[in-house]
């Protein structure tokens, strides 16, 4: 089903009123960071769900289930990734989450969510027994994703690390590291170093999970750095952890997102979450590295770049480089202060600012809006996008679950948003 964009527009994408301190402001989508070319909603996902590019030279775009030799004018199933479980014990998983193409060696790398829980029902989606058996492994492949040179967990190098231990203050079985969503995908710095966003389950000194009286669960934000070596693997190290103060983000950060500025820092924004309290106001928080992600500055809510603070559910985001060198994030903010995850719309889109690395408030475009003809099918959930840039035109590509009846009913957008120009006040 098409959407003519004309029409859509003017029945949800409005600038929200500053009701409070804390607020969103944003613009209707031709003044803002980005003009909205054209929508489409479907009953599928768009074969763009989830896809980069994996060849440097060739127009070759790939996802875990999809391919296409043609820039997404055709698709055609992918089954590299489908026999990955094959063969394992009962229970075991393997998701292919994130991944990211090395223009520069023209090296297609995949981040694969592991499971090795024997037994472990494949229908519960996030099963608890997860937070302290959740690892990471990683694929290689030089041919566009056609053909892998490895399938190996990533682990620290050294002696005293292993798959059971594969980093300081990592046990599998009593502590775990995963990627969160979309939004924690990997990016290769300026310098060729890859780092990975994750996160990571704690535990405390008896060796049980850390978990406040009031979190669903308990996360800190890291990043895996790997450096590329001569037979095509990667030798991993870890960042130090960054952790949130719990009286203000009850569950820790959740769902790390990076992308590097022009001048070589590394920007992370991260979910929380308030619990429900209406006394804390829900944000996305923030952290910089300025060593290419090895430490990171202390994290504080991450506002627009005049200071002023916003309100945001805890959800994921995603933030990415334009080939332009413009940094774009996307995510909800809400006009009033949300409760834990929710209300997750509206869905907003705006620039980075590369100076102060806060969202730059005159950029903010709401994309996609609670409806009225929404209000008749149970709530709204516009979340778990991505966002990718079409080599040839530049236009960049956003794909999302519009989920309905606490995802138990989705439509899927397939959007296409041209940049433009931040007039400068």
């Amino acid at each position: 089903m098409k959407i003519n964009v004309s029409t859509l527009f003017p029945s949800f994408l409005f600038c929200l009123s500053m009701v409070c301190p804390i607020c969103v402001e944003a613009k209707e989508p031709s003044s803002g960071c980005v003009t909205i070319v054209s929508r489409e909603v479907s009953e599928t996902a768009s074969p763009f769900y989830r896809a980069i590019y994996a060849d440097t030279e060739a127009d070759r775009l790939t996802s875990s289930t999809w391919q296409s030799d043609d820039n997404g004018q055709s698709w055609r199933p992918i089954r590299s990734h489908h026999k990955l479980s094959h063969g394992l014990p009962d229970g075991y998983r393997r998701n292919p989450t994130t991944a990211v193409l090395d223009r520069e060696k023209n090296i297609l790398l995949s981040i694969v969510n592991s499971l090795d829980t024997p037994k472990l029902n494949p229908k519960i989606a996030e099963p608890p027994i997860a937070q302290k058996t959740y690892y990471l492994r990683y694929r290689v492949s030089e041919d566009g994703g056609r053909t892998w040179l490895c399938d190996d967990p990533i682990v620290e190098e050294g002696a005293k690390y292993d798959a059971k231990h594969p980093f300081d203050d990592l046990w599998i079985g009593k502590n775990a590291v995963y990627l969160g969503d979309n939004g924690c995908a990997p990016i290769v710095t300026q310098s060729g170093r890859v780092l990975v966003p994750a996160q990571m389950t704690i535990v405390d000194d008896q060796g049980n999970l850390v978990k406040p009286p009031k979190a669903h669960t308990y996360t800190e934000a890291v990043v895996l750095q790997g450096q590329w070596q001569k037979d095509g693997r990667l030798a991993w190290t870890s960042s130090e952890r960054v952790a949130g103060d719990v009286s203000q983000t009850c569950r820790g950060l959740i769902e790390p997102t990076i992308v590097q500025a022009p001048d070589g820092r590394i920007l992370m924004v991260m979910r929380g979450s308030n619990s429900h309290d209406p006394n804390v106001p829900a944000s996305k928080w923030m952290s910089f590295s300025e060593d290419e992600g090895q430490t990171w500055s202390h994290p504080q809510r991450w506002t627009y770049d005049d200071g002023t603070p916003f309100y945001s559910p805890s959800s994921m985001s995603v933030l990415m480089r334009h080939s332009s060198g413009r940094m774009f994030w996307i995510g909800n903010i809400t006009p009033e202060n949300a409760s834990g995850n929710l209300p997750r719309f509206p869905l907003v889109l705006g620039e980075v600012d590369p100076q102060s690395l806060m969202l730059i408030r005159s950029s903010t475009v709401i994309i996609d809006q609670k409806t009225p003809p929404d209000a008749d099918r149970g709530r709204l959930d516009l979340s778990h996008v991505h966002l990718m840039e079409d080599r040839k035109s530049g236009e960049l590509i956003l794909t999302y679950p519009r989920a309905h009846q606490s995802y138990r009913e989705r439509e899927y957008v397939l959007a296409r948003l041209r940049s433009q120009p931040l007039a400068i006040p």
